[in-house]
């Protein structure tokens, strides 16, 4: 038995053909992905936004209670590491540059072998000391490395996606005829900023003349409709690149007649938004289902009956497809993961849970049941007023996405926690916020009926609900064992 995944980052569920019948995007080979898999209609992300989905993924369990963006700390179990450790062997191929930062460096070390291609985004990849030349350009971040970086990578042939799949596929051919192995295809695309060979925007022809624009800020929307409609376009351009990556996987397993023993997994950490409730990008605004409800593709070799077929069940493969690989490869997952295997999702929508956690640290606790969501928002209360404005990190592995946090001269010994293995870990304060709008304040729990508000206009103040879903919320959060100060932010009593 084999499996490989194959994951982008930031892929829009509501622009592929499978999820949006009449979208512009142009992509047939999610198509053809659809009508070999399972596709999940009701998939949820876990914790947000890249690193900590990757922690879920090797560790089953969410962490974003706990802590923010960060590397595997030496408490957390490792999927990759346990099936390489039960005699499966495991590949990394990735162009993802966060793995190599301070606040990710302890996950691909977990892999039998890995390769990682370099250039992506602000990744410091390429030494020039002379400014690079940058056109005229509408760029919300605008990072020097990016401008440098895209020089010298000038072809397709040359593009960090392609020599990632390249990486793949050559994987494929070398070891299609192995078994036990597990080979993770993952592609920082498509992530902003939104660049690829012009081969791909043939699909998306316009007569816009502006500024260049293929890298919205993390803000409200300023830019003109003109504006937002081309990067639109330049995101759907890259979604097609991604699309035909996609094609080169379905080719090898028809090439190499892998479908009667080899799993398929196709997934995201997240969505994007693009102009959508008026915003741009992720992180700063409330979790709308444009970057939260998530595409999510799985062909089991177990179940091949099940092509083509959907599933109504409520997933978060962020942290299920841990138990999922492990159960596919004979083995068990250990008592802290909190994720559930699909197996019986994918052999007859069996439900798995009620209700899904999932959120940013520091930041608004958000819950869903499938047909509503409630995006909790911190608040303060008349015991300890700060409640709704801090909270504290518990790590073992006190770093962030490029260095070091704040505030480690506050940290004390905490005792351990039911997840660490009798580890105690250090605390320290960070600050924290409640993602805000125009229209959201960020002191606002905001209630919104899925079924027949999909497009999250109007929230409703269905006080029934409401009650509900907090239960649902308290009840997952103590599943986890957050925090004292986690419920105190969110109004919830603590209780055993």
């Amino acid at each position: 038995m084999k499996a490989v995944v194959l994951m982008y980052d930031s892929l829009n569920r509501h622009l592929l053909p499978p999820y949006a019948p009449q979208t512009f995007v142009h992509a047939p080979n999610f198509a053809r992905l659809a009508e070999r898999s399972v596709t999940f209609d009701k998939s949820y992300v876990c914790s947000m936004p890249c690193m900590p989905a990757r922690r879920d993924f090797h560790t089953g369990r969410p962490n974003f209670l706990h802590s923010g963006w960060g590397p595997l700390e030496p408490f957390d179990d490792s999927m990759p590491q346990m099936l390489r450790d039960a005699g499966v062997y495991t590949h990394l191929a990735t162009d993802h540059y966060h793995y190599f930062e301070d606040g990710g460096a302890t996950y691909h070390n977990r892999y039998s072998s890995y390769q990682a291609f370099r250039g992506q985004e602000g990744d410091p990849a390429v030494g020039q000391v002379a400014d690079p030349v940058v056109p005229d350009h509408i760029n919300g971040k605008g990072r020097r490395q990016d401008w440098v970086n895209r020089a010298h990578f000038k072809t397709d042939s040359a593009h960090p996606q392609t020599l990632t799949l390249d990486a793949g596929v050559e994987f494929l051919d070398r070891n299609h005829d192995q078994d036990r192995c597990m080979l993770q295809i993952e592609t920082f695309d498509p992530h902003e900023p939104f660049t690829c060979d012009p081969k791909y925007r043939e699909h998306y022809p316009s007569d816009y003349d502006g500024p260049l624009f293929d890298w919205p800020g993390y803000h409200p929307v300023k830019e003109t409709p003109e504006q937002v409609e081309e990067a639109r376009r330049n995101y759907a351009a890259l979604m097609t690149k991604c699309d035909e990556s996609l094609g080169r996987i379905l080719d090898a397993f028809d090439r190499y007649d892998l479908w009667p023993d080899t799993m398929l997994i196709v997934w995201t950490d997240h969505g994007f938004m693009l102009g959508e409730h008026n915003c741009w990008a992720k992180n700063w605004m409330p979790l709308f289902e444009e970057v939260s409800h998530t595409p999510f593709f799985v062909y089991d070799p177990r179940h091949p009956d099940a092509a083509g077929q959907r599933r109504s069940a409520l997933v978060q493969p962020a942290i299920d497809l841990a138990p999922t690989l492990l159960n596919f490869f004979g083995l068990e997952a250990t008592p802290r993961m909190l994720g559930h295997d699909l197996n019986p999702v994918l052999q007859n929508d069996h439900a798995v849970r009620d209700s899904a956690i999932f959120g940013y640290f520091a930041n608004r606790i958000n819950v869903t049941d499938g047909q509503h969501v409630l995006y909790s928002a911190a608040r303060a209360n008349a015991s300890r007023p700060e409640a709704g404005e801090h909270c504290y990190r518990y790590t073992l592995m006190p770093t962030t996405m490029r260095g070091f946090p704040g505030n480690l001269d506050q940290a004390t010994l905490h005792p351990p926690f039911s997840f660490t293995q009798d580890m105690p870990v250090l605390r320290f304060p960070v600050g924290s916020m409640s993602a805000a709008t125009a229209d959201h304040p960020a002191d606002a729990d905001l209630l919104f009926d899925l079924e027949n508000d999909p497009d999250q206009t109007t929230p409703t103040e269905d006080a029934a609900v409401r009650d509900q879903m907090r239960e649902h919320l308290a009840d997952l959060m103590k599943t986890c064992d957050a925090p004292p100060e986690q419920f105190e932010r969110m109004g919830l009593p603590i209780t055993t």
